[in-house]
């Protein structure tokens, strides 16, 4: 049995953050741990705006423990740290037990609100987590902040965007098109370090899409945790979260999830598994 870890947010909604991170490991076939880094709520009678309470520090470190005291998983990946502290304790607890396969989400906001909620952290992302992933994950505004180009608005400016960020450490960067580039293509740009690849599925036009960039690094670690090369685990990624968008439905007035289980009803159907 494959093991894969999330280090990141609580979503009480179930869409987001490690529950979708849980949800997407099991989907693929491994076997999901968590450590707490922060619990998000949404303020449904004051136009969705989110908290986020922080989970102490030396609390994220007792749960790395307790994980890597089973044995180091076969893939982690890290979500919303909230605290600049916990970046440091997470890059401690990577230095210490050597786990392979590692999956940096840098996140800095939350979708649904106005402005960046952490772009304090993005020093120490770049500065601690980058030089130790073997992929990062960032979205359109995640890697503007990173690479500090500011707004990516073609995918030229997504390639000097990733080849920054490979600069600072990663050696594979992925960054996500999503909804914010114009046209009728969904585009992910990957980067190996020489090489591009342009990632493309038809663009679905929904507000059904709430945790599809927390479920599409969580897809590429379980991917790597099976076995599969970067490249394809990017690849099952991408697929698994537009069948996720395309069979998404409404949570309340404010955002609607995607399904979990359209990849695996997919695959049921015709075979295919990329």
């Amino acid at each position: 049995m494959k093991k894969t870890l999330t280090i990141a947010g609580s979503d009480s909604t179930g869409g987001a953050g490690l529950q979708a991170d849980l949800k997407t490991f099991q989907e693929l076939n491994t076997f999901g741990m968590s450590a707490i880094t922060s619990i998000v709520t949404m303020a449904i009678d004051n136009n969705w705006s989110h908290d986020i309470e922080t989970i102490s520090p030396e609390t994220v470190r007792r749960q790395l423990k307790t994980i890597f005291a089973g044995g180091n998983p076969d893939a982690l990946k890290t979500g919303m740290l909230g605290d600049i502290r916990t970046i440091t304790v997470v890059r401690e607890m990577i230095d210490h037990y050597h786990p392979k396969n590692i999956v940096i989400d840098p996140v800095l906001a939350c979708k649904g609100t106005a402005g960046i909620l952490l772009s304090e952290n993005a020093d120490s992302i770049r500065k601690l987590l980058l030089p130790v992933a073997d992929i990062t994950t960032p979205n359109l505004v995640e890697a503007g902040i990173l690479s500090g180009m500011g707004d990516l608005k073609t995918t030229d400016d997504m390639k000097n965007a990733a080849k920054i960020i490979h600069n600072y450490g990663a050696k594979n960067v992925v960054i996500k098109g999503g909804r914010r580039l114009d046209g009728a293509q969904s585009i992910d740009l990957f980067y190996d370090g020489k090489n591009f690849h342009k990632l493309t599925k038809p663009m679905i036009h929904t507000d059904n899409n709430h945790g599809a960039g927390c479920t599409f690094a969580a897809a590429i670690t379980a991917s790597l945790a099976n076995g599969e090369c970067l490249l394809n685990a990017v690849k099952i990624a991408k697929t698994f979260v537009h069948e996720a968008i395309s069979q998404g439905a409404p949570f309340n007035n404010y955002l609607g999830h995607i399904w979990h289980g359209a990849y695996r009803n997919m695959t049921h159907e015709t075979g295919e598994n990329t």
